[in-house]
């Protein structure tokens, strides 16, 4: 059986024999990306296959040929000639001052002297002038334009993200080294800079405005992470007796407006996990600066898995101008659901891409909302239990009982005071971090209904209201919210909840059950 290659970035070792790793061949769209272009950024989520990436591309312009023995390329490379290949890598290192920052780069630098046998004259306290001499001097001594390949071009800034100060000051020192590129282009044969973050260009770009932005370009979606296809057929010895629709369900979904992809992580962990559905993922990264923008935004948090977003929202992301949903793409919580052209430019639809995310991202903004531990399983259980029941009155118990643990001070603190989404918010994330199906919003030809669940053999058609009693279930009923379920065969819950903001809780459950008209 082929070993399973967690944690392996190096290409070489990836496909050597004697270390029988399984491979997914990713050559055909490199072929494509190298002769199609020359200077690019990709951005994609953490551990989403990105270093892999950089180095196939670095032993593909390096020109050894025995690594790519029965891929794709193979047959279809020059690869008599052979090019100086600078690689560049911020995926660690202390970023927390200047000087330590130039110390990052220069053990970068240093390191592509030594395999270059190279020097740079200009080393102490110049690091963007010996880059430049780096890449000048390679070019000369090796006869060919010169590679080169930068990978987590962002995580300076990202690592100080809350602290605007500091990534200012890291955004700014990455501007000038990166602007070291642009009046060297007759000595460039290709550029690779991936990421996570999709930062100006007029910020942190200004002097690469040829830089080829292929984030999502459907050509190149499926670049990096994994295709249903190329799982089960590359882990198909692994993945014996798997529910493969469960598999999907849990880890695949972000979309590059190509094929959906899996991030690779996810897969090996589960496969080498004894095939357990857990949040691998996830539990790798610290997203508390979601938490952090939350408090400064105020987002009704139904309205972002729904979120609709353009091209300028996308494109101006920066320290000073940090909007959310962007963040949440560009970070893996949020993906495209679709797009759509508008009378001023595309319209992007954002979607939750799996049941890992929609089950961890609204765990945390649970005990963000409510300061309550996420640690509630006997009281999910019992919600879970009434919902596939249709159990009225436990599921009324079970939403007052969370709102009366919810503690005093949360009301009293700038969390929630006058935030009119706040109960609806609570309600949503609690729910959905049950992995229910759910839609927020749900649009119907009348309007837009608070919140659909869906299961096998049930609907529920849920309106909340704040200090109105009666009028939910009202509206649900005089809109008609509910009649586009009705040539299904689930059953059908209406149900009007108004929450009393003095006794910050559940005051008024209403339902009705949806009597179908004989046929």
């Amino acid at each position: 059986m082929k070993r399973l290659p967690i944690g392996i970035q190096t290409f070489s070792e990836l496909v050597d024999p004697a270390e029988n790793f399984t491979y997914i061949d990713k050559t055909a769209v490199l072929h494509l990306l190298v002769t199609e272009g020359k200077y690019y950024f990709l951005g994609r989520p953490r551990r989403f296959g990105k270093s892999v990436m950089l180095s196939t591309l670095y032993e593909l312009f390096a020109g050894n040929k025995e690594l790519f023995e029965g891929l794709y390329i193979e047959d279809k490379w020059d690869w008599s000639t052979k090019y100086p290949v600078i690689r560049i890598s911020f995926g660690s290192g202390d970023f927390s001052s200047e000087k330590r920052f130039d110390e990052v780069i220069y053990d970068n630098l240093k390191s592509n002297m030594r395999r270059l046998d190279l020097d740079c004259e200009d080393a102490i306290g110049k690091p963007n002038s010996c880059f430049r001499e780096l890449i000048e001097s390679a070019h000369n001594q090796y006869g060919q334009k010169v590679v080169i390949l930068i990978d987590e071009y962002d995580k300076p800034i990202l690592d100080y993200i809350t602290d605007k100060k500091r990534a200012r000051l890291n955004r700014d020192k990455l501007k000038g080294f990166y602007s070291t590129m642009k009046d060297l282009d007759e000595y460039i044969k290709f550029v690779m800079i991936t990421g996570v973050s999709k930062f100006a260009k007029m910020n942190l770009f200004s002097g690469l405005n040829n830089l080829m932005d292929i984030s999502i370009n459907a050509k190149y979606a499926t670049i990096c992470g994994y295709t249903h296809p190329e799982v089960e057929q590359t882990f198909a010895e692994h993945l014996q007796g798997v529910d493969m629709a469960k598999l999907k369900e849990w880890y695949n979904g972000y979309n590059y407006f190509a094929e959906p992809v899996y991030n690779p992580f996810d897969i090996l962990l589960f496969l080498s996990n004894d095939r357990e559905f857990r949040p691998y993922w996830w539990s790798t990264g610290n997203p508390s600066f979601l938490i952090d923008l939350l408090r400064e935004q105020r987002r009704y948090l139904p309205d972002l898995e729904n979120s609709i977003a353009d091209d300028i929202v996308l494109d101006t992301f920066d320290v000073d101008h940090i909007d959310l949903v962007a963040l949440l793409w560009q970070t893996g919580y949020l993906t495209f659901a679709g797009k759509e052209q508008s009378i001023d430019g595309i319209e992007y639809r954002m979607k939750i891409p799996n049941k890992e995310i929609q089950v961890s991202l609204n765990n945390l903004f649970f005990g963000y909302l409510t300061n309550l531990s996420n640690d509630l399983r006997q009281s999910k259980k019992g919600l879970y239990q009434s919902l596939c029941q249709a159990d009225m009155p436990g599921l009324q118990s079970n939403l007052g009982s969370l709102f009366a643990s919810i503690p005093y001070q949360n009301y009293a603190n700038t969390i929630i005071q006058n935030y009119e989404g706040y109960y609806a918010s609570v309600t949503y994330a609690y729910l959905a971090s049950l992995g229910l199906q759910l839609i927020a919003e749900d649009a119907t030809n009348k309007g837009r209904v608070d919140m659909t669940i869906t299961l096998p053999d049930k609907v529920y058609i849920i309106e909340f209201k704040v200090d109105q009693p009666g009028k939910a279930l009202e509206q649900i009923k005089a809109k008609g919210y509910h009649e586009k379920y009705q040539r299904g065969d689930q059953e059908i819950y209406l149900i009007g909840i108004n929450f009393d903001s003095t006794e910050k809780n559940v005051t008024d459950f209403d339902w009705e059950k949806v009597v179908r008209k004989s046929q």
